[in-house]
Order: structure tokens, then C-alpha cells, then sequence
């Protein structure tokens, strides 16, 4: 008997030994090929962003710049692209992502940063990853569940390499897909594609996005109740910010169908607003705007301005992500409570990135690890306070329609739905 037993077990061993070494190869592969082509469009984009910071009247041309950007897409045939929509999209139906919006995304979001629009560089990323990873699957014909796989290693792979946060990265193509569940299937092909872009991206000398908090209080019930309203008002702010960036696209479409002309106002409406504002801080990613507030050097009013930017932009058709920028709204946010409460700033700053970006993500153990990874385990009780609250009081809101809230945030059922 128990011989029998040791030959089924050496049996499905071997079998599962070999699923590993498929995986591994892929995965490699997979992070190989995005991690090079994420670090192209990192230096891409922070070329982008240098040239505009040393020309600011190259702000002026980004509404020719849009009506290029809606030109390529319109020569490539891809003129109702939904971005990371479709990458989500594609993993619950087995929707194809053609090999061509790998491109038309890079070129689309380099020129949105070059010439002043406010959007990030992961949410590209993502759609570069998952654009490439699904080619990938299809080339070496694995069938559509496996397919799903490779979508989730390239995402991995082309956020690990931009953010220096490998961690997170594995976990958040898992989890963003549908709330509620994890793809485990996908777990050792998203970690191999994530650590191998990550070594991609040190051998490249792209630094890591780390922000190290000067002093940390001890925890206690009075620090916890300070840092539950921080999260309550910031699952206030994602909510907000994903009403503003839906209602644009929806208000855009209503009243300029034609795409050219929606590009061409949204990229009027940003000139004025930046020169209204006297200053381009709410242009581009925002990186250089989170730095500012953890040396306590915000503008009250900041995470307001981020969002009516982004809304602008991407809603009118402008490419780019909407992660860096919900960074930037989470931080100048948190900055501004810890200031008017006199309680630790910068561990507000952090603990309001993490509320945010869980509340606009849906990704409650990605934000958590985001937030170990980018300012160290010792906050670790005012993180978990921060992203379990963003979480839950966010309700069903998100940044991706295509998202799929599987089970309910309040009770343990099956709802499946998708965010609003």
C-alpha cells in the first residue's frame, strides 16, 4: 500500500515538476522581454519629462501632440482602445489583445508626458506588459487559460521594472483582475517575470521608488483613531477621483463625439488650466509632486488640482495610467491632514498613499505590500489601518470598469459585479 502510494506521489510530482519548469522558462522569458522594454520606456518617459521641465512652452503644442496621438490610433484601427480596460477584459473572456497597442501605447504616453499631460507611467505599463505576454502566449500557442497566465507575467514584469517594487508587482496582476479571488495559478510565473524585471531594471541603474520616513510614534489607541479618520476621508478622495475621471470620459463623449475634437479641447482646457494654476506641478506623473510632501512641502488644495488634471487628460483621450497619480492625490492628501492635525506628516503622507491607491485599486494586499516596500515594515499597524479602511468604505467604485468585484467587500457572498 504504501509503496503504491510513493509511486502516485513520484507520479503527479513529476508531472507538477515539469508544470514548474514550463513556467519558469516562460516566466523568464516573459521577464526578459518586458523588463527591456519597460526600461526603454522608463528612460523614455523620464526623458520626456526632463525636456518638458527645461521647455515649459512645450506645454503650448499638446493639443497637436493629441491630434497625433488619436491620428496613430486612428491609422492603427484601434480607435476605441480601452487601455487597461481591455487587458483586465481580456484575462475573465479571453478577449485577444492585438501585439500593436504595445506600441501605440508607449509612443502615445511618452508624447503625453513630453508635452504636459497629467497621467502616470504603470498604467501603460500594464497595457505594454499585458499586450506583449498575451503575443506571447498566442506565439507558442498555449491555450486561453494559460494565455491568462502570460497576460498576468507580462503586467508583473512591466510594473516591476518601473517601480522598483517586485513584491507588489507580483501580487497586483493577481488581484486586480477580480476582487475577492487570487489567481494562484499565476503566483511562481508572476514572481519569476517580477524579480527577473527587477534585476533588469537594477543592471539598467533604474532606481527603485523609496521614500523613508524620518520618525514613526509608537502605536497606540489615540495614533490608531487619528490615522482611521485619515483612511475614512481618504476612501472619500478615491471615490472621488474615480467619479471625476468616469464623469470626464462620459461628459467628453457626450458632447464632443468626434475623438479629434475631444483631444483638442482637453488639451486647450489643460493649457489654460495650467497657466490659470501659474505652474506645471500638476503635469506629468507627479513623482517629483510626493517628493515634495514628505518634506512637508505641499500646497493645501493639491490632491484637488491632481485630480481635476488627470480627469482633463485622460478623459479626453490622452494616454497614460492613472496609478502615479492617485499616489500623488493619496500623499498631498495625507500631508494636508497630518499638518492640520499637528500628527506625523509624513507617516500621513505615506499612510494616505497606500488608502487611496487601495481605495481607486481594489487591491487591499497589494497596497499593503506597496506600503512595506516604498517606506519600510515599521509602520506596518498604520498601514494596515490605512488600506483595510480604504478598502472597505471605498465601496464599489474603482479605476477599471472591467474589473470584477467578485465577492461583497461587506459580507461573505458572491456578487459578482463589475466596479463602477
Amino acid at each position: 500500500m504504501m509503496i503504491k502510494e510513493l509511486k502516485h506521489y513520484i507520479r503527479h510530482f513529476a508531472k507538477r515538476f515539469l508544470i514548474f519548469l514550463k513556467w519558469l522558462a516562460f516566466s523568464i522569458l516573459s521577464g526578459i522581454l518586458v523588463g527591456s522594454v519597460g526600461a526603454i520606456f522608463y528612460y523614455c518617459i523620464a526623458y520626456a519629462t526632463e525636456t518638458r521641465a527645461a521647455y515649459p512652452w512645450m506645454i503650448f503644442l499638446l493639443p497637436i501632440s493629441g491630434l497625433a496621438i488619436v491620428g496613430a490610433y486612428h491609422l492603427m484601427h484601434d480607435e476605441k482602445d480601452s487601455g487597461t480596460n481591455l487587458v483586465l477584459s481580456a484575462i475573465h473572456s479571453g478577449e485577444h489583445i492585438p501585439l500593436r497597442m504595445a506600441p501605440l501605447i508607449f509612443i502615445s504616453t511618452v508624447m503625453t508626458h513630453l508635452f504636459g499631460g497629467s497621467a502616470g507611467r504603470e498604467g501603460a505599463a500594464l497595457q505594454l506588459g499585458g499586450s506583449i505576454g498575451n503575443s506571447l502566449g498566442r506565439l507558442l500557442k498555449f491555450d486561453e487559460k494559460d494565455q491568462h497566465i502570460m497576460i498576468m507575467c507580462g503586467m508583473s514584469a512591466a510594473f516591476s521594472v518601473l517601480f522598483g517594487t517586485p513584491l507588489s508587482a507580483a501580487i497586483f496582476s493577481m488581484e486586480v483582475v477580480s476582487v475577492g479571488i487570487m489567481h494562484y495559478a499565476a503566483l511562481v510565473p508572476c514572481v519569476v517575470s517580477s524579480l527577473i524585471a527587477k534585476e533588469i531594471a537594477e543592471y539598467c541603474q533604474i532606481p527603485p521608488e523609496q521614500f523613508l520616513l524620518s520618525s514613526i510614534p509608537e502605536f497606540t489607541i489615540s495614533s490608531g483613531l487619528t490615522i482611521a479618520i485619515l483612511a475614512i476621508l481618504c476612501a472619500i478622495v478615491s471615490t472621488l477621483f474615480c467619479i471625476a475621471l468616469h464623469t470626464a470620459e462620459a461628459l467628453y463623449k457626450k458632447h464632443l463625439p468626434n475623438p479629434y475634437l475631444r483631444i483638442l479641447a482637453g488639451g486647450i482646457l489643460l493649457i489654460l488650466l495650467t497657466l490659470l494654476v501659474g505652474n506645471q506641478d500638476y503635469n506629468g506623473s507627479g513623482i517629483a509632486g510626493i517628493a515634495r510632501c514628505f518634506e512637508n512641502d505641499y500646497v493645501p488644495y493639491a490632491f484637488l488640482l491632481k485630480i481635476i488634471f488627470t480627469a482633463v487628460t485622460l478623459g479626453a483621450g490622452f494616454k497614460g495610467g492613472e496609478i502615479v497619480p492617485s499616489f500623488f492625490i493619496g500623499a498631498s492628501f495625507g500631508c494636508l491632514f497630518g499638518n492640520l492635525t499637528g500628527f506625523a506628516p509624513n507617516l500621513c503622507t505615506a499612510a494616505g498613499m497606500g488608502a487611496v491607491f487601495c481605495g481607486v485599486t481594489n487591491c487591499p494586499i497589494t497596497s499593503l505590500f506597496i506600503c512595506f516596500e516604498l517606506f519600510g515594515f515599521e509602520g506596518m499597524p498604520y498601514f494596515l489601518v490605512s488600506v483595510a479602511l480604504g478598502y472597505m468604505l471605498s465601496g464599489y467604485y474603482g479605476l477599471y470598469h472591467s474589473q470584477k468585484i467578485i465577492y461583497s467587500k461587506y459580507k461573505t457572498e458572491f456578487i459578482n459585479r463589475k466596479t463602477r
